[in-house]
């Protein structure tokens, strides 16, 4: 597997940390958005696309993320020793994607910086336009049956299941 693209678009410059964002196409087949390029203490590295994490309201069962103070459906007050007994430094997000070991992570890594520092030198040139970064503006998925469907297609089923409680929204398939 191999880094075939990767696309940069920096943020302003009153930012305190956060230096850009950054999508990575891996063998010109699949992509991962949302990454983000940080200054750190020891210089940038590059944070993976990652989701807030949520719980249950006790009154209603709907889903809210773990800082909120109150229900998103109901307005109860949530009790905000919810979180491990208080802990405030537990966990809040989890990564959506993230390289399994260093090697990976090394390599992503390289080519997202390598990236950042061409995108910002050519952002100190005259004229300098940002990339476009417009993720709606690509073409129709070829599903490689004879049609082309701009989204994956649904298998027709009699029969709606609901999702099973796997850390997925809830809904139906």
């Amino acid at each position: 597997m191999q880094v075939s693209e990767v696309r940069v678009k920096l943020v302003p410059s009153n930012a305190d940390r956060l230096k850009a964002f950054c999508s990575v196409t891996f063998d010109d087949c699949f992509v991962i958005r949302d990454l983000k390029v940080i200054e750190g203490a020891n210089g940038l590295f590059v944070a993976m696309p990652s989701r807030k994490l949520t719980d249950h309201c006790p009154f209603c069962k709907s889903k809210n993320h773990l800082r909120s103070k109150f229900c998103n459906e109901c307005g109860k007050r949530l009790d905000a020793n919810r979180i491990s007994g208080g802990d405030r430094r537990m966990k809040i997000h989890a990564d959506i994607a993230h390289p399994i070991n260093s090697q990976c992570r090394q390599m992503i890594q390289s080519a997202i910086s390598d990236a950042y520092r061409k995108e910002f030198e050519k952002s100190q040139e005259p004229g300098y336009v940002p990339p476009d970064f417009d993720y709606d503006d690509h073409e129709a998925v070829d599903m490689s049956d004879g049609h082309e469907y701009a989204e994956p297609p649904q298998q027709a089923t009699d029969k709606k299941e609901p999702v099973k409680e796997s850390g997925f929204s809830e809904g139906i398939l």
